[in-house]
C-alpha cells in the first residue's frame, strides 16, 4: 500500500520523511529513529522499518513531520516466502489450467510448463432420418442435435473435435467414415446406430476394423446401448441416438475418458441434496438419472420428463438425481446423490 515505512516502537511520531521509495527502485537509504521513507505500493521496505503506515492515516504537522493519526497498525508488508516457500508444490501434475493457475505460473517464472496434448476426437452422426440443424426436416426427419451438443462438450473439455457429418445407416458409407476418422484420430464418438434395430450398425463396423468392444450395454437409464471399444491406438464409444442419453453419457463417460487420456486429475462432481418430494417408479433393474431442480428450501425435486429423447428437460436442470437399481421409491427429504450440471 501507499504509505510511509517506519519503526513501530516510534509510533506515533513525529517522522521526518528521508526519501521516497518508487516500486521497482532500490532504497538508498536505513531508517532510523524519528525517521520514515514514503513508499508506494510494491516497493521494497528500507532496511530498519518494521511497519508501514497507511498514507490516509497520517498528516503532516506544523514542521513537515508525518504524524500517524491511529492508535495501533497493523505491519502491512509482504515478507518474502509469505504466499509460496522455496521447494514448495504450487500446480501439482493433472492440474487443468485456468486463469488462476496461469497467474501462479508467470509469477513462478515458468513460462513453458509442459502440458499434455488435446485429444483428437471424431464425431458420426448415424441415421437416415437426420438433417443439419439449418435444414428443414420432412415430415420423416428430424435434426440433428446430437453432433452439436457433443461437440460443444467435449470441446469444453479441451478435445481437438472433427465432425465428419451425417451418415446413412448403410454399411459401406458408415465403413468409408469410419476408417477417416480412425486415421485422424485419437477417440471416435459415433451417435446412434448401437440399438438392437436392424439398422444398427455401429458395433459390427468398429469390430470389423480391428476395434475390440469391451461392453455394450450398461445398466443406466437413459443410455442402456451404450458401447465402448478399444483399437490399436484409437478408444470408440457409440453413444445411443436420443438426446438426453447422448448428453448424459458424454458428461458422465466420455468426459471424464478424455481427461483421464489427458492425465488431469479430474475428480466427479458429487452432491447430496434433501428429496423434495417423495420419489417412486416402477422399473427398478437400472439406476436411473433424472433431471432435477433445486427448490428455494435447499432440496431437490424432479422435473416433469418423459424419456431420453426430453432434450428441454434439461435447459434449466440444475442436474441428475440418481436412483440405485432395485430402489423403486425414495421418501420425501431422504438426501439423494446428484451430479450438477
Amino acid at each position: 500500500m501507499d504509505g510511509y515505512a517506519c519503526r513501530r516502537e516510534d509510533l506515533p511520531g513525529p517522522f521526518r520523511v528521508i526519501e521516497t521509495i518508487q516500486a521497482g527502485v532500490e532504497p538508498l537509504k536505513a531508517v532510523g529513529s524519528g525517521e520514515c521513507a514514503k513508499i508506494m505500493t510494491g516497493a521494497r521496505v528500507p532496511q530498519g522499518a518494521d511497519c508501514v503506515l497507511m498514507v490516509e492515516h497520517t498528516e503532516y504537522n506544523d514542521d513537515g513531520g508525518i504524524c500517524f493519526m491511529k492508535t495501533a497498525t497493523e505491519t502491512n508488508i509482504c515478507f518474502h516466502g509469505e504466499d509460496v516457500r522455496k521447494g514448495e508444490v504450487v500446480l501439482r501434475r493433472g492440474t487443468r489450467l485456468d486463469p488462476r493457475h496461469i497467474a501462479v505460473l508467470a509469477a513462478a517464472g515458468c513460462v513453458l510448463p509442459e502440458v499434455a496434448c488435446r485429444p483428437g476426437v471424431g464425431i458420426i452422426a448415424t441415421g437416415g432420418e437426420l438433417v443439419e440443424p439449418d435444414m428443414i426436416p420432412g415430415t420423416a426427419q428430424i435434426r440433428n442435435s446430437n453432433s452439436a451438443q457433443i461437440r460443444a462438450r467435449l470441446e469444453q473439455a479441451c478435445a481437438a473435435v472433427t465432425y465428419y457429418g451425417i451418415v446413412p445407416d448403410e454399411e459401406p458409407q458408415l465403413d468409408a467414415a469410419f476408417k477417416r476418422a480412425l486415421a485422424e484420430n485419437d477417440v471416435v464418438v459415433f451417435s446412434g446406430g448401437v440399438s438392437m434395430g436392424d439398422f444398427d450398425f455401429v458395433p459390427e463396423i468398429m469390430a470389423r476394423n480391428g476395434i475390440e468392444i469391451l461392453f455394450d450395454a450398461i445398466a443406466v437409464k437413459p443410455g442402456k446401448p451404450t458401447t465402448f471399444g478399444v483399437g490399436p491406438s484409437v478408444y470408440c464409444f457409440g453413444l445411443p441416438g436420443n438426446p438426453v442419453s447422448t448428453f448424459m453419457q458424454c458428461e458422465v463417460l466420455v468426459k471424464p475418458f478424455l481427461y483421464a487420456l489427458m492425465g488431469h486429475a479430474y475428480q466427479a462432481p458429487w452432491t447430496q441434496w434433501p428429496l423434495a418430494d417423495s420419489f417412486s417408479r416402477t422399473k427398478e433393474e437400472r439406476e436411473a438419472w433424472i433431471p432435477v431442480v433445486r427448490t428455494p428450501e435447499g432440496t431437490v425435486l424432479p422435473k416433469p420428463y418423459h424419456g431420453s429423447a426430453h432434450s428441454t428437460a434439461l435447459v434449466d436442470a440444475y442436474g441428475f438425481m440418481v436412483v440405485p437399481q432395485k430402489v423403486a421409491h425414495i421418501q420425501e427429504g431422504t438426501l439423494v446423490r446428484v451430479w450438477p450440471l
